[in-house]
């Protein structure tokens, strides 16, 4: 009855309704409430608070569903470590990461990894840091990848580099000339940038403040490889991350100019996964992987690099 009823309310909390956990679950809305009366009276504390359409839990009831959730992540860490014990070499990682990321490099990154794991599936979910963090946090994924260093105290930050944005043109277009690129001239070019809800427009737009400038992008699209073919045609000049465009930098059909703002040049990259959660066998190759290249990635040595959650401590080997 004990892992019955944890697994139903554990579903019930989760989707937010009884009905929904019925509809996953495959049993009737009175089954699920009756196991978790019973888990209630078997612990002698209401989980859930009565008289509401939706589910909110008490204080005991957010015990018992982090109890459990760390439960279901120890189970898929031993599964793992089985796994690797008898050689077999199959599974499935899930990382998130931020908009800016997903280029080439990091496609290479996956395609390292799966040849070295042939067996090993890999989802990868790109979106914005605010839903990374939620993912992670919520053991949606494995890993996470985003553009800042999060203060979320569940949150292990597993390693952080330095990644400013830099504005991406062409070789051709007038802002290649220049050494370094401030918010003024960028407001003078034709702009393609990302939509508000996204990390890098947040910092841009707290740049914006600071020097009192105003960006106004002609194309918004929540594509990267929208907005480097667009700078790499000539007339538009972009917004990313060096790591967006590392081969279109190499073979030059564009180039980065540093973006002059003393926040956005210390804008760093971080490999996140929760706190308290193991990761082993093909999450952790995957996750040793990304830090190896991260660090290549970066134009200058690791920001951060720790064994506890936001900083400090003893450097990772």
């Amino acid at each position: 009855m004990w892992d019955t009823a944890l697994a139903y309310f554990y579903e019930a909390a989760n989707l937010g309704s009884m009905r929904l956990a019925s509809e996953k679950i495959g049993v009737a809305v009175s089954s699920i409430s009756r196991q978790i009366g019973q888990l209630e009276a078997k612990l002698g504390s209401t989980l859930i608070e009565p008289g509401r359409r939706s589910i909110r839990l008490t204080d005991a009831g957010r015990l018992v569903f982090e109890f459990h959730r760390r439960q279901l992540a120890d189970k898929e860490s031993l599964l793992n470590q089985l796994k690797e014990l008898s050689e077999v070499k199959t599974g499935h990682v899930v990382l998130a990461i931020g908009e800016g990321f997903i280029g080439n490099a990091f496609a290479r990154t996956i395609e390292q990894f799966q040849q070295r794991n042939p067996g090993i599936a890999v989802t990868v979910q790109s979106c914005a840091s605010t839903e990374i963090v939620r993912m992670v946090l919520e053991d949606e994924v494995h890993i996470g990848m985003i553009l800042h260093v999060t203060d979320e105290p569940k949150i292990r930050t597993r390693l952080s580099v330095e990644q400013p944005l830099t504005v991406l043109c062409s070789p051709d277009h007038p802002a290649a000339k220049l050494g370094s690129v401030t918010l003024a001239d960028l407001a003078e070019y034709v702009l393609c940038l990302p939509p508000k809800g996204f990390r890098i427009r947040a910092a841009l737009a707290a740049a914006e403040r600071r020097a009192r400038v105003m960006l106004e992008p002609m194309v918004v699209t929540s594509s990267i490889q929208m907005m480097r073919d667009m700078a790499r045609a000539g007339r538009v000049v972009t917004v990313l991350p060096r790591i967006s465009a590392l081969t279109e930098l190499d073979e030059g059909s564009l180039v980065a100019r540093p973006l002059r703002d003393e926040e956005l040049e210390h804008s760093t990259v971080s490999l996140i996964h929760r706190l308290g959660r193991q990761l082993d066998g093909a999450p952790a190759r995957l996750l040793s992987l990304l830090e190896n290249n991260l660090k290549t990635w970066s134009p200058q040595p690791p920001a951060l690099e720790t064994a506890s959650g936001r900083g400090g401590g003893e450097p990772v080997a």
